[in-house]
């Protein structure tokens, strides 16, 4: 079988709570010591170690592998320049839920206020 060349060609993702280094490696086409590596240059993707070290990923963790795959073998984006996109759509994300909260305790005021005029 021919190597996928971006992200849409791999296979989907089963319904499973956790998936081996092995059954990562066949869902996102990239070998195991990648992975290991992968996992020292992004502090997100931490799989599940148990008994012997060894590592169980979670179905959040294959797509992170593929976001991170996608960033580097698709977008050209070098190891340290993969990270830093990572870490600022993280950040984004933080600044969209912490703005999502605020106008949400916004709105849970006003209910209030508008109870106590009563």
């Amino acid at each position: 079988m021919l190597e996928p060349t971006n992200n849409d060609e791999l296979p989907d993702i089963p319904a499973k709570r956790y998936f081996t280094i092995g059954e990562v490696g066949e869902l996102c086409h990239v070998k195991p010591h990648v992975l290991r590596y992968w996992e020292q240059e992004f502090p997100q993707l931490n799989p599940v170690k148990r008994r012997g070290n060894r590592r169980y990923y979670q179905r959040e963790d294959v797509v992170l592998i593929r976001q991170i795959r996608s960033l580097l073998y698709e977008e050209g984006f070098t190891i340290g320049g993969a990270r830093q996109r990572m870490e600022s759509e993280h950040a984004r994300e933080d600044i969209n839920h912490s703005r999502q909260m605020a106008r949400q305790f916004r709105t849970e005021l006003e209910d209030v206020l508008t109870i106590l005029r009563r």
